[in-house]
């Protein structure tokens, strides 16, 4: 054993006694020498590979590059799975899950004999998951994310992830494009291992945990099979045993200037709306007071980067272009003074930045659009606030005033939203009620809802959308999301009748129903709550325990962290 304070792995491998023996001598049945138990640093690899997660099946190779660096730094590497988030192939929606793989995350961090962890995650929920658990036992920990897929191609165009499957379905509906080019395009949009390559929340989320410091330089843009992404997470494992000889935690990372240096970057590269829910839900784990309120700083930041579904060009050229560190280099004296993962400034992760193509990364004095981060409204309709994405919405419809048409739940949209009588207009206001995280359960990625048949057949690509759900971050449109309280704990969403008028006011933060108080009143003394869709197991306990979706969606008693080692053994 070495001469330096012990480290925490050792309270298991460390000890000349029956339970350290135990430990030791099981790791050793895969072959394991005496001195990788001789106090070096243990590293954890936690890993959300799955085949049922295609934007992380690349990670089981990532794991391999890890642990090179690990072995190269004199760290002892140890892998191990956690719940496997896919977003594409969940039901009724992997948010419903987020939470639950954050305690799995938390609870194999606290269990086990290590000393710093490498989270490897990229499909949407699971990056925010590994934060929220990781930040929770606050041992140093950074960040590989998976990478995005390469560019999408169909008839010798580029296509993106999501964003072609609505504008294509769309399309479809309006009779404009047949079902067997619909289908023609399926296999031309995947076409690698990694996450979507528009700018959707996996992109996103790699993209902010970069401007965060919780990975290295590079991590959001270089693509899933690109080799130079083997070659960060082997630069990743050398460094995670610096970080623990340093004790260089999360909390140390993720500060109150972190998050808004993250809000500005989703300001700037037009990143998702689901970027909100998962921030608040991180800064709870971490002892960081954020809310609403602070996502305005936001608000009249312009949009640099020219992505899908707010731009045209995909991640792979945004890699080219220059990415996060080009982006970082552009936002200047705009960034907060934070430290990162390397123990310095984040404005050094802008140095040498250069870009290379200005039509994909704008500058401030040129950008894709001026004043297009996201928007918080408020009013009777969202007392605790909504959300809404100007960047990826039509101009026309920021200030609007109209009728609602009410889906009561996501059943009736779907046996309605295709009538022929469907009595809209492109004037209409959609409400959809019971998607937020109790209604759902889960708060789904259904909020941008399809537009009416009968309007889509009239050249309608565009109307305001507002529930209580979540949308994709590939996904585009006038939509206004997260209303709070949502329906099903009696927010003013559940009361909205068709026919209501409803004002919207992206320049002035409003989401009003115009609907006199006493109404009000008396809807809400005949409200009924549903229902709740599960009675039992852990979707029972989310539907108890779930925050709205301005604290984060996190379950109430995981907010906050607990870093005491756990000292009873096992036998």
């Amino acid at each position: 054993m070495t001469d330096k304070k012990p480290r925490r792995s050792s309270h298991w491998y460390g000890k000349l006694d029956k339970d350290g023996f135990i430990h030791r001598s099981w790791m050793k049945n895969q072959g394991f020498p005496d001195q990788a138990f001789d106090g070096r640093p243990i590293i954890g690899i936690c890993n959300t590979w799955s085949e049922l997660t295609p934007c992380n099946s690349g990670l089981r190779d990532l794991a391999e590059g890890v642990k090179r660096g690990v072995w190269e730094a004199g760290g002892f590497p140890v892998e191990f799975p956690v719940m496997s988030l896919g977003e594409t192939q969940m039901k009724p929606t992997a948010m419903l899950f987020r939470n639950l793989l954050a305690m799995d995350v938390e609870e194999s961090i606290r269990a086990y004999g290590i000393d710093g962890v490498v989270l490897l995650g990229g499909c949407d929920k699971t990056t925010p998951g590994q934060l929220m658990g990781a930040a929770s036992v606050d041992l140093p920990s950074i960040v590989v994310s998976s990478g995005p897929m390469l560019n999408g191609k169909y008839k010798g165009s580029d296509i993106g992830s999501g964003t072609d499957v609505w504008k294509f379905s769309e399309a479809v509906r309006a009779g404009d494009m047949t079902l067997q080019d619909f289908m023609n395009a399926e296999s031309g949009m995947s076409r690698s291992k990694g996450v979507c390559m528009t700018m959707g929340t996996a992109s996103t989320m790699a993209s902010l945990v970069e401007a965060m410091g919780m990975s290295l330089p590079t991590n959001a843009a270089l693509p899933a099979v690109d080799a130079r992404r083997m070659a960060l997470a082997h630069m990743t494992g050398k460094r995670i045993v610096e970080m623990v000889d340093e004790d260089l935690k999360p909390s140390d990372i993720l500060t109150k200037e972190a998050f808004e240096n993250a809000i500005l970057a989703n300001a700037a590269v037009g990143g998702s709306t689901n970027a909100v829910v998962h921030l608040l839900a991180i800064a709870g784990r971490v002892g960081v007071d954020l809310s609403l309120d602070d996502f305005e700083i936001g608000g009249e930041f312009p949009l640099l980067v020219n992505c899908m579904p707010s731009g045209k060009y995909l991640m792979e050229d945004f890699c080219y272009a220059g990415g996060m560190p080009a982006v970082l280099s552009e936002l200047g004296s705009h960034i907060r003074s934070a430290k990162t993962v390397l123990g310095g400034d984040i404005s050094t992760y802008a140095q040498g930045a250069e870009n290379y193509n200005t039509d994909v990364i704008k500058t401030f004095d040129a950008p894709v659009k001026p004043a297009a981060g996201l928007r918080v409204l408020r009013g009777n309709l969202a007392p605790n606030g909504a959300i809404l994405k100007p960047s990826a919405a039509t101009d026309a419809l920021l200030e609007h005033e109209g009728e609602a048409y009410v889906f009561e739940n996501i059943e009736d949209l779907k046996a309605n939203i295709d009538r022929d009588d469907l009595p809209v207009t492109p004037d209409t206001i959609l409400v959809l009620k019971g998607c937020g995280p109790k209604g759902y359960p889960g708060m789904p990625e259904v909020g941008n809802m399809p537009i009416p048949k009968v309007l889509v057949q009239q050249g309608v690509r565009d109307m305001i959308r507002v529930s209580d759900a979540r949308m994709s971050g590939t996904a585009y449109g006038t939509v206004i999301l997260h209303v709070s309280p949502e329906a099903n704990a009696g927010g003013t969403l559940a009361l909205v009748k068709t026919g209501d008028r409803i004002r919207v006011s992206a320049s002035g933060g409003v989401l009003e129903l115009l609907v006199s108080e006493d109404e009000l009143t008396a809807r809400r003394a005949d409200w009924q709550p549903e229902e709740p869709h599960y009675t039992r197991g852990y979707a029972k306990l989310y539907i108890d325990t779930v925050l709205q979706a301005d604290k984060g969606a996190d379950l109430d008693f995981l907010v906050g962290k607990d870093t005491r080692l756990v000292t009873r053994e096992s036998h």
